[in-house]
């Protein structure tokens, strides 16, 4: 596993409100300009090893929950051994095989990395997701991976809101999983875009149509031109589903069950019974499987150039046409 110096990490970092440099001191970082609340003593505090770079004021993380259990290992924390589903690793993988999408468009994005030692930067990374796992392996990416919460594949603990690092410092970014979590799914992907080089990647995976996950930090979903649109100033490489409407008929037996006995171990079961619906996304069309994918990806460069309003109405995918 390749991870950016922590060292080099500490000192790309940048105050996540006024975004200046920061100076170490005792147990923590403190924001270089005095008139930044981020300057006042313990603002940007140290927790375990990780620096924790989040305006409390303006962040739905909770400061006293991150000083406590920085690992996610509290009552309220994600943690890193088990999966957002709560099962032990071994059977997520039985009920979660592999993501082959990932794995695919994360080979390209790879391939299409500059120089010999680009910067990638996952956004909610406390974990290494299903089908990323060849960034975490190519000895030629340095690796600079954040969350809400700390864990041994990250570097930092930051809002992806305001992400601490310089204007045009990483060569690409990894957000999967991640957009469905944050308020304003918006405003973190204008940060992707600002910290991204001229001509950056970014990978990004984000639920259609699938249930609530991750209990009160799970907001939004998109269609396949809505996520075009939240991605408008990136010029696309490739775009498309997931996982089809087969998988989002399991996630709603999956569902249907929770509610109906009250029991997510029964949902459990029944997902595990039914697996065999995923083998029907293959099936499915492309445009078809657009319109009810349970997931939808997008792989794009940075642009100055912004899709317009027309633009994405011409654009849609999926295999509806208009009256």
């Amino acid at each position: 596993m390749v991870l950016a110096d922590p060292a080099e990490t500490e000192r790309l970092l940048v105050c996540p409100l006024c975004r200046s440099a920061l100076t170490p001191a005792p147990g923590e970082l403190r924001c270089g300009t005095r008139d930044c609340r981020c300057h006042a003593p313990l603002a940007l505090p140290t927790a375990g090893r990780w620096p924790v770079l989040v305006d409390f004021e303006s962040s739905v993380v909770d400061r006293a929950e991150v000083l406590r259990a920085p690992d996610g290992t509290g009552p309220a924390g994600t943690g890193t051994v088990r999966g957002a589903d709560g099962l032990p690793a071994p059977l997520r993988h039985v009920f979660k095989p592999p993501n082959r999408v990932a794995a695919r468009n994360i080979d390209l994005l790879l391939r299409s990395l500059p120089g010999r030692a680009p910067r990638l930067l996952v956004v909610g990374g406390a974990t290494v997701g299903n089908g990323v796992g060849a960034v975490y392996r190519d000895p030629r990416v340095q690796v600079i991976g954040f969350d809400i919460v700390g864990s041994p594949v990250t570097q930092f603990i930051a809002d992806a809101h305001r992400i601490p690092l310089p204007p045009a410092s990483v060569d690409a970014v990894l957000a999967q999983a991640v957009l469905e979590h944050v308020l304003d799914p918006a405003a973190v992907v204008a940060e992707i875009h600002r910290v991204l080089k001229a001509g950056g990647l970014v990978y990004a995976e984000t639920p259609f149509l699938q249930q609530v996950h991750a209990g009160a930090h799970d907001f939004t979903r998109f269609t396949a031109s809505g996520h075009r649109y939240l991605f408008r100033r990136f010029e696309e490489i490739d775009a498309g589903p997931v996982a089809g409407p087969g998988t989002q008929m399991l996630w709603s037996a999956d569902h249907l069950v929770r509610g109906l006995t009250r029991s997510a171990s029964a949902g459990r079961a029944v997902r595990g019974m039914a697996f065999w619906l995923r083998g029907l996304d293959r099936l499915v069309p492309p445009g078809f499987a657009t319109d009810s994918a349970s997931a939808l990806y997008f792989l794009g460069r940075r642009s100055d150039r912004e899709t317009t309003a027309r633009e994405i109405i011409a654009y849609y995918p999926g295999a509806q046409t208009s009256a």
